[in-house]
């Protein structure tokens, strides 16, 4: 991929949404939850305090996180969806 975020920001993978319940039940698109799940993909070199130092970024790629349900703007790459947000708009990585 030939995409480096700027500043704070990141670029997510998302989660597949489930596409059968836990019950057998089929989703249909329409009604499918939106994921709060993903894999990083790249990430920016961090947020510039205001005296001009370089604050380094928490995440790295490949750091499985949760974020807000409609954080991020959502971008197409190779065809694929991706979100790109900032740091700040991660809630927790999971371990």
């Amino acid at each position: 991929m030939n995409l480096k975020p700027l500043g704070d920001r990141v670029i997510v993978k998302p989660k597949e949404a489930e596409e059968v319940t836990k019950g057998g039940i089929i989703v249909p698109d329409t009604a499918k939850e939106k994921p709060v799940e993903g894999t990083i993909i790249a990430v920016g070199p961090g947020r510039v305090s205001d005296d001009g130092k370089t604050i380094p970024m928490e995440l790295k790629q490949g750091d499985k996180i949760l974020y807000g349900k409609y954080s991020g703007t959502e971008i197409k790459i190779n065809d694929e969806e991706h979100l790109i947000m900032r740091e700040s708009d991660v809630y927790a990585i999971i371990k």
